[in-house]
């Protein structure tokens, strides 16, 4: 598992919509230069977390995003999962013996599920309303 730039941007995106007062669209233009994340990331990043339901698109020249969720119940884990994919440490965790032919007998296996468990219930636990500044980061 990498945490890439795609992470960061959406993580930053959505605190710095947390900290906007209810209600108020931020223009993806603000985003940018705020957070200072390159157009063509946030566009699709914007983009994935419209589609993933974390964000709302308001279309028109007053048109930007709101988050479509309370800050509370986005967790970090979602955000992952919806810029990236499911949270894995190790495709044989994912793909059993279709990725390894050696996974029912690999000594190692259960060592990467407790830490990719014990990960993924860290991340699912912190929320961007933990981490947004209320003072737009």
């Amino acid at each position: 598992m990498n945490v890439g730039r795609r992470v960061d941007y959406a993580v930053r995106a959505l605190s710095y919509l947390a900290g906007q007062t209810d209600g108020k669209i931020v223009s993806r233009a603000d985003i940018e230069k705020s957070q200072d994340i390159p157009s063509f990331y946030l566009s699709k990043i914007m983009k994935d977390l419209v589609a993933g339901g974390l964000v709302h698109s308001h279309i028109g020249s007053k048109g930007g995003f709101t988050l479509a969720k309370a800050a509370t119940i986005i967790s970090i884990k979602e955000v992952y999962e919806t810029v990236e994919r499911p949270l894995v440490l190790m495709e044989c965790l994912e793909k059993g013996l279709n990725y390894c032919s050696y996974c029912s007998v690999c000594s190692q296996k259960s060592i990467w599920e407790e830490a990719q468990n014990l990960l993924a219930t860290f991340l699912a636990g912190v929320s961007i309303a933990n981490i947004a500044d209320r003072q737009g980061l």
